[in-house]
């Protein structure tokens, strides 16, 4: 099967009625657990999410030896500028209600979560009127509505909240997938990733792998934004030179200065690295980025690309929990520093500081937000080295 895959038959004015859901698609194909934790792994699926996890290792690791697990659909997308998950929920809701259930085969749940943002009120009507066509269900799947934040991507905080805790990571371990909702051993996967695991189930490893490359099998959404003639949410091949995906949107409006890969956890690419960049985390790693929540948006050249980096810095240190102080205090000093820099006001020792504050926050909070914000930082600097004027000094950073 060629593109579309998820987005078959998705013309975005309404959800998909299961009738045509199963005209599009398919029967589901039964499977024992043992065949789609197989079918999985042969694969090569991985999550969609972000941090690009083999979703088999994720299947085996939660094991029904220790009682019903919990399937928890992560839609909450709280990266402001991505929607490829609120669009899967608001046009095609069953394909992730398919995944769900085909999780809850391998793992052995009882339960099925989908958590979404609480101001997704048009995607919560389409969940609410996909449930209400499957009855009667063998799997009890509820929704949950979550603070709209950056921090409900968070597994940890999601699987606490949803417990009845408040929306903060914890320490690692236990993890959610022995210790997760309500103490129950709980496999968190992004909204995504269950689509595609519905497919894969109905189509088998050898399609899936029809697309993508030999080590990032399969296809992905992408979010573009920014100077682009038609933004929105387009369907790729992983492995798609980024040329191609701009192309299919219409190709830029002006002139570009740099390009943000991965959303707010990602990392900036140079104008004239464009040409060359091809969408697989394999090719991105040599440019200091990966595809993580799959938005893309593109800078003008007359923009300042240290000034939308300190905004997005901002944006970060506001969203920590509140909770360790690399967030707290760490990413707070870092979007201070960078302000300065980004406003001409800086000074030598403020580029020292900037330097040593994202080297000391790595690694020591109880997620990974501080590492995310400092790696997107550090992007940023070495992109935009151009941009860097120290008045005090009289000097141009190099």
């Amino acid at each position: 099967m060629s593109l579309p895959r998820l987005l078959r038959g998705v013309d975005g004015s309404r959800p998909l009625r299961l009738d045509e859901h199963v005209r599009l698609h398919g029967a589901r194909v039964p499977r024992a657990r043992h065949e789609i934790i197989e079918l999985t792994e042969a694969s090569g699926l991985s999550g969609r999410g972000g941090a690009g996890f083999p979703t088999a290792l994720k299947l085996r690791a939660v094991s029904p030896r220790r009682g019903r697990a919990i399937v928890v659909a992560n839609a909450t997308e709280g990266e402001p500028e991505s929607d490829k998950d609120k669009l899967l929920l608001r046009t095609t809701p069953h394909l992730v209600l398919d995944g769900i259930v085909e999780a809850a085969l391998a793992v052995n749940a009882s339960e099925g979560i989908v958590a979404i943002a609480e101001t997704a009120t048009r995607e919560l009507a389409a969940l609410e009127s996909a449930l209400s066509e499957r009855e009667p269900r063998s799997l009890p799947i509820r929704v949950a509505t979550v603070p709209d934040r950056f921090i409900a991507g968070q597994e940890s905080a999601l699987v606490r909240y949803l417990g009845g805790g408040p929306l903060k990571p914890t320490m690692m371990p236990p993890r959610p997938s022995t210790h997760g909702v309500g103490g129950r051993p709980t496999l968190v996967q992004n909204a995504e990733t269950l689509a595609h695991l519905a497919l894969l189930c109905r189509h088998g490893h050898g399609w899936f792998r029809e697309l993508g490359t030999t080590d990032e099998p399969g296809s992905a959404l992408i979010t573009l934004r920014g100077a682009v003639a038609h933004p929105g949410v387009y369907e790729i091949a992983i492995g798609t030179p980024l040329p191609d995906v701009l192309a299919l949107a219409g190709g830029a409006t002006e002139e570009i200065g740099a390009v943000l890969v991965g959303g707010y956890f990602g990392g900036w690419i140079a104008a004239r690295e464009i040409s060359g960049a091809v969408l697989s985390n394999a090719a991105l790693r040599p440019l200091g980025c990966a595809l993580g929540a799959r938005l893309i948006h593109l800078l003008p050249a007359r923009a300042s690309g240290l000034a939308a980096s300190s905004r997005i810095t901002r944006y970060l240190a506001a969203s920590s929990a509140g909770q360790c102080g690399p967030c707290v205090h760490g990413l707070a000093a870092i979007a201070d520093c960078l302000e300065l820099i980004a406003g001409g006001r800086g000074a030598p020792a403020d580029l020292e500081r900037l330097a040593r504050f994202t080297r000391h926050v790595r690694g020591r909070g109880a997620c990974r937000h501080p590492d995310g914000a400092a790696a997107f930082v550090e992007s940023a600097m070495r992109v935009f080295q151009h941009e860097i004027v120290l008045p005090r000094a009289r000097a141009v950073a190099r």
